[in-house]
């Protein structure tokens, strides 16, 4: 039956939009303080099972405690992560250091290098004096000082970035201190009658954030493996760390395309120290990316992704091309949670199917 649109119920519909935009308005005003507490809760999220393990299962009931010894353990994990990647990096550049050194000590026209810049200079004494005294020089001078501001800037801002990251570690711990009580009185911002619809926004959001992180959680470590047995294979350096810092990279889908830059500074510490032709080292290395990437997406992504979001294959695959094209790497982020709750929402209140169960 068609209902009539009073114009009372129009004024009330430009209002909630209203209200809509302003909110939105307000979030991107607030969006440098706000962050923090995002992310703060996106990691509580994910550590509240760990902290109920420990409370309920090892027996310590005193919340706080627990919290303390989970996040001992997740920064204990991080920290063997960390040095099993990071000290084999910087025996590498210490290699490089060493070859590089070599190099230039058997180098005919560079044997004594500071001979040849100290003989420089005494010839080329009086044209050195001019050029400090010319405007060029000045001018040079008046381009470079904003630049040295500029890095005092970036400076500052690694230093409110760590303050940030301190802020952010405070909202996690007193989120997770009253996660339960949270979560269970959000609802009673919104009045009365319209708190089933925003219960089960809720409870689907959830439902598909739990897919998500539970599949491409899988998908990663599926590719770090992958990765690993691929350049041991090939006898690349660092195979192993490497593969496990590709793993963590690809926690967020496509991050790990960055991996290539460590891979082709190994590759040209390997051409240096075998004496093999840098290309074909790193086209090995490339070839690696490229067998992994396509396994990856046309098996493992597909298939795990798939299953864990009820998604058909190439569905998925659609998904990740059309939001990966409308809001690039953010898209790519979001694109099978978000396409699974419009999926879900469209058969519960356009096609009157009955919602997916959890």
């Amino acid at each position: 039956m068609q209902q009539e649109i009073t114009f009372d119920k129009f004024i009330r519909w430009i209002g909630a939009g209203a209200l809509v935009l302003v909110v939105l308005l307000l979030l991107n005003y607030l969006s440098s303080v706000l962050l923090p507490f995002f992310i703060a809760w996106l990691f509580a999220y994910l550590l509240i099972p760990v902290v109920k393990f420990v409370q309920y299962k090892l027996h310590v009931r005193i919340r706080a405690i627990a919290i303390i010894l989970t996040l001992i353990v997740v920064f204990a994990i991080l920290g063997l992560i960390v040095y099993l990647i990071i000290p084999p990096m910087v025996e590498q550049f210490q290699k490089l250091g060493d070859i590089l050194s070599k190099w230039m000590h058997q180098t005919a026209h560079t044997n004594n290098l500071s001979a040849l810049i100290s003989e420089w200079i005494s010839e080329h004494q009086r044209q050195i004096e001019d050029f400090f005294k010319s405007k060029d020089f000045a001018d040079a001078i008046k381009v470079a000082m904003p630049k040295v501001f500029s890095f005092v800037g970036q400076t500052a801002y690694v230093i409110i970035s760590i303050i940030a990251s301190l802020i952010t570690l405070l909202y996690m711990f007193f989120i997770l201190l009253d996660y339960e009580y949270l979560t269970g009185n959000w609802i009673r911002i919104f009045p009365v009658k319209n708190r089933p619809f925003w219960s089960e926004l809720m409870k689907d959001v959830e439902r598909e954030l739990n897919n998500y992180i539970r599949g491409q959680g899988l998908v990663a470590l599926i590719m770090g493996i992958n990765f690993c047995i691929g350049f041991t294979i090939i006898d690349f350096p660092m195979a192993i760390g490497l593969g496990i810092l590709i793993g963590i990279l690809d926690l967020v889908p496509y991050l790990h395309s960055f991996a290539l830059i460590p891979t082709a500074f190994l590759a040209m510490l390997k051409a240096a120290d075998t004496g093999q032709n840098f290309w074909v080292v790193f086209g090995l290395a490339v070839l690696v990316f490229i067998v992994v990437q396509i396994i990856s997406d046309m098996i493992v992504t597909p298939k795990v992704m798939g299953t864990a979001m009820g998604l058909n294959p190439a569905i998925l695959l659609l998904s990740l091309s059309v939001w990966g094209a409308l809001l690039g790497f953010i898209g790519l982020i979001i694109a099978l949670p978000l396409t699974t709750l419009i999926i879900a929402y469209w058969q519960r209140y356009v096609t009157k199917e009955s919602a997916p169960e959890g």
